[in-house]
């Protein structure tokens, strides 16, 4: 037993051009310039019965790549512009396996790339040996140009710029904990170019107004969003493209990791803010993802215009709510609104909102879910449990659909004088006996309900991954008021609403099986 415990060295032979590897290509999601990529692996392995060593493992492009690599904890030579480039007699083990670990940074304006477009394909290649024992394995990544906001840092401090308005409307300034800048009066137009990649806070100041042109991509980072402050105004004007399933000229508000894992993930920035004496906001055409709140909107339920005017446009996969306004005015048609942590859409402490052929559905399964798809109330609770009331002005929904897998999915909370709300001719998910018939829930009181449809499936195409058009066996199909289609004529793809009115903000199809 002692003896056969004992074993030499071992002895590695070199690679003969026998190693296997998990993928021929490693594709690295597209990324932003300047902006370091996720870390990607290569397995590589050795299916022989022999110890080898590899004489090489390096990048083809040498010290000149813009890929850095990792060799089973290995970052390779020592030597200037080799570290990450290239590695010398790697030693696998027989039907053994390593890793190689590969990342990039890409500046697009660097000389050494000479004159490219806003994007472009950089490609490289790993050497395994050379001569005619070498094998290769792509490496491939997207690189996009983008305009980068972000706020100014102290270098001695660290400390980072924060936003300084007019927080409690008394005229006099207030430094938040914000971070971010306010955008210059050259920076206030996002066109279609190139992306934007926001850091922070982008605040509009009094009087200005941020325009974000058809086709315009903006980009968030953790923490960031968009904030109009008072007399500021936010205009997002995305137009339907030719083509009904292309989205070129749709303006997309979402967060900077294009990585495809990320792609439904919520939570991953901050959020649209409306804030208080902001006026004449208008979206258009837009989708929002993936934020903590898709918009908040503050203040001014009595303002001429509507605070926020929103159309054709979605919002999907808040962690918290899809639109938190309180005590505002907001008018929306042909929006949908899906999978929220919260709330679809909560219309809190009041304020006036007139929604007209929308879909406010609530299919969130990521975790327990406080609130229903549709929250409405006209009260607030301070720390010391003081109700502070205020009026419900009007809450108007007209050919919508409110669903979602809860039940039931729209509650009414009111504690003042003026609480005024109705529905009509909507689709409604509602099936609860122990309200249903007292307070607000009294479906038979033409005040407040008008020929509503209730608890019927209302066959969305695949709502868990917010493909919300309708089939042709919908509840919602033909149940539409023609008055209101009148004056929503098409649906949120430009399909005609004047044969036949459904529910919601899509018409009904025939789906292929």
């Amino acid at each position: 037993m002692f003896w056969s415990s004992c074993r030499e060295d071992f002895e590695f032979s070199p690679s003969q051009g026998q190693l296997e590897f998990v993928k021929d290509t490693i594709y690295l999601d597209t990324v932003f310039s300047t902006i370091g990529s996720s870390t990607y692996n290569l397995k590589v392995y050795n299916r022989s019965d022999d110890d080898i060593v590899i004489p090489t493992i390096q990048l083809e492009n040498g010290e000149s790549s813009l890929y850095r690599m990792n060799v089973d904890g290995s970052t390779g030579l020592e030597g200037e512009g080799q570290v990450g480039k290239f590695f010398e007699d790697v030693e696998l083990l027989a039907n053994d396996s390593l890793y190689i670990f590969i990342e990039t940074t890409i500046d697009i304006a660097s000389p050494d790339l000479g004159a490219l477009e806003n994007q472009f394909l950089y490609t490289d290649r790993i050497l395994f040996d050379s001569g005619s024992e070498q094998q290769d394995v792509d490496v491939v990544t997207l690189v996009k140009d983008a305009v980068f906001i972000y706020p100014e840092k102290d270098d001695d401090t660290d400390i980072i710029e924060t936003l300084t308005f007019d927080v409690d409307g008394d005229g006099t300034p207030d430094e938040t904990t914000l971070q971010g800048r306010f955008l210059g009066d050259d920076e206030l137009t996002f066109t279609n170019e190139k992306p934007y990649v926001i850091y922070g806070y982008a605040g509009v100041g009094a009087g200005k107004t941020l325009t974000m042109e058809a086709g315009a991509r903006v980009h968030f980072h953790a923490d960031s969003g968009i904030i109009i402050t008072s007399n500021g105004s936010l205009q997002i004007n995305g137009e339907l493209s030719n083509d009904q399933e292309l989205l070129e000229n749709e303006v997309i508000l979402e967060g900077d990791r294009l990585e495809p894992l990320y792609a439904d993930i919520p939570g991953q920035w901050g959020t649209i803010w409306l804030f208080n004496d902001s006026e004449n906001n208008s979206i258009n055409y837009t989708t929002i993802k993936n934020a903590t709140i898709g918009i908040i909107a503050e203040g001014n339920q009595d303002a001429t215009n509507a605070k926020l005017s929103i159309r054709n446009s979605q919002i999907y996969n808040t962690s918290s709510f899809g639109i938190r306004a309180t005590g505002s005015s907001i008018t929306a048609e042909n929006l949908v609104i899906n999978n929220s942590g919260q709330a679809a859409f909560a219309g809190t402490y009041g304020g006036t909102y007139n929604f007209t052929h929308c879909t406010i559905a609530n299919y969130w399964n990521s975790s327990f879910r406080e609130y229903p798809a549709l929250l409405l109330n006209d009260y607030v609770v301070d720390e010391n449990n003081v109700v502070y009331t205020n009026a419900l002005t009007e809450a108007n929904f007209n050919n919508c659909i409110i669903y979602g897998n809860d039940n039931p999915e729209f509650i009414l909370e009111s504690e003042g004088d003026i609480f005024n709300y109705k529905f009509t001719n909507c689709l409604l998910r509602f099936d609860d006996s122990s309200l249903e018939g007292s307070g607000n829930y009294n479906f038979d009181d033409p005040t407040h309900y008008a020929n509503n449809v209730f608890n019927l499936n209302p066959q969305f195409e695949d709502a868990f991954e917010n493909k919300m058009r309708i089939g042709d066996n919908s509840g919602a199909a033909g149940i539409g008021l023609s008055t209101f289609a009148s004056q929503v004529p098409e649906d949120l793809l430009g399909v005609s609403r004047t044969a036949s009115t459904d529910a919601g903000a899509y018409q009904s199809i025939e789906f292929e099986d």
